[in-house]
């Protein structure tokens, strides 16, 4: 038995079975479609254990021409147009969510933190309390601001009162795809091609937050 696999202990097939009654939200913000790739990397992986998924985005905030001066922007802003756009029932929905999202000066970009904003009927009412969240970023260099950005996440996770299901080192996948314990990051070059490898990464992440959110649904 592996390192991992002794420090995490083999799942049983009833903890398997649990994966399957977990519901996932899936929400990102991407202007070039890095983050559209690590959100459907996520969802894949959670489909894989059995979890009911849902992929959103949060809406737009740029206007047409800031869009329209970026070909890669244009681009991936057009090819995403009908993926849903997030909302609170979604939030409300899920017992686990995986928020992706670049980073903007080491802090969340604009779009996702009025997302979060908005969502004070929820936290007012109890509605966030014993979510299971984990966040994922980019940057266009590894050292961009994407520890920051996930902690500042994470800062609003906990007024939420959610549990944060970060990866840690729990298995060789975070090696592989940079190292980082806070949530998968990865660096973007000048064509918005990912620098590491870290759809590994992004798929361990995704079934270690359904675990975590499974095994919390059992006790409760």
């Amino acid at each position: 038995m592996g390192f991992f696999e002794k420090l995490l202990g083999k799942q049983s097939a009833k903890e398997t079975n649990n994966m399957a009654n977990v519901k996932l939200a899936v929400v990102y913000y991407s202007s070039t479609g890095t983050n559209y790739q690590m959100a459907q990397w996520a969802e894949a992986a959670a489909k894989e254990v059995g979890a009911e998924t849902k992929l959103v985005k949060v809406p737009e905030l740029a206007p047409e021409e800031a869009i329209a001066s970026n070909p890669a922007w244009k681009e991936h802003y057009e090819a995403a147009k009908d993926v849903p756009e997030a909302t609170s029932d979604d939030i409300e929905w899920a017992d686990a969510i995986i928020f992706s999202m670049p980073t903007r000066f080491g802090n969340l970009p604009a779009q996702m933190k009025q997302f979060l904003d908005m969502q004070g009927g929820l936290w007012g009412a109890g509605k966030t309390v014993n979510k299971v969240v984990s966040g994922m970023t980019s940057a266009q260099n590894a050292h961009g601001g994407q520890e920051a950005t996930l902690l500042a996440l994470y800062t609003s996770m906990m007024h939420w009162g959610a549990i944060i299901a970060s990866p840690g080192y729990s298995d060789q996948a975070i090696f592989a795809g940079g190292g980082n314990p806070y949530g998968t990051s990865v660096s973007v070059d000048s064509d918005s091609n990912m620098v590491e490898d870290v759809e590994g990464a992004v798929k361990h992440q995704a079934r270690r937050t359904v675990d975590i959110a499974s095994r919390i649904a059992a006790e409760s």
